[in-house]
């Protein structure tokens, strides 16, 4: 059931992002940006200098945000953290939504927990539809040439240290 639901996803990806079309010729990055849906993330990646780093060999697997995700923050959220003094913070919370290697949807599992670059852990869980921290996958297994992106609904925050 639970892999008949990420086939289904995984279709409807296919047919309704027509901008990810193309094969997987363009990394991670040049994919989010011609989707045309991730140009706050493509603004942060810049601002935090992680542009390279998510255009560098990989494998990544990118848990990211929509514009619309990062509009939902509290007003003045995304200015904040794209200030230069803030960019730690913006790097730890970027670096969260990415974890090393190559994790298609029929990879995931309940209660399923993986490393970020960040260094914490997120968390898996499929009761109701995919989410990662309770961010919703509207999107799964975009393909690039250093890895995947699943789209998601909202920002994830690392847990406070």
């Amino acid at each position: 059931m639970i892999r008949r639901t990420f086939l289904a996803l995984t279709a409807a990806t296919a047919l309704t992002l027509p901008a990810f079309a193309g094969g997987h010729s363009k990394d991670i990055v040049d994919t989010a940006v011609a989707a045309g849906s991730f140009n706050t993330l493509a603004a942060a990646l810049t601002a935090a200098g992680l542009v390279d780093t998510l255009k560098g060999e990989g494998p990544f697997t990118v848990f990211a945000p929509t514009d619309a995700a990062f509009a939902a923050l509290p007003e003045g959220t995304v200015e904040t953290l794209l200030l230069p003094e803030n960019k730690d913070q913006l790097i730890a919370i970027l670096t969260y939504h990415v974890v090393p290697g190559k994790v298609m949807s029929t990879d995931l599992s309940e209660g399923l927990t993986a490393a970020t670059v960040q260094g914490a852990e997120i968390t898996i869980t499929l009761e109701g539809g995919a989410k990662v921290n309770g961010a919703v996958i509207s999107a799964a297994d975009v393909e690039a040439s250093n890895g995947v992106i699943h789209v998601i609904d909202s920002v994830i925050l690392p847990p406070e240290s």
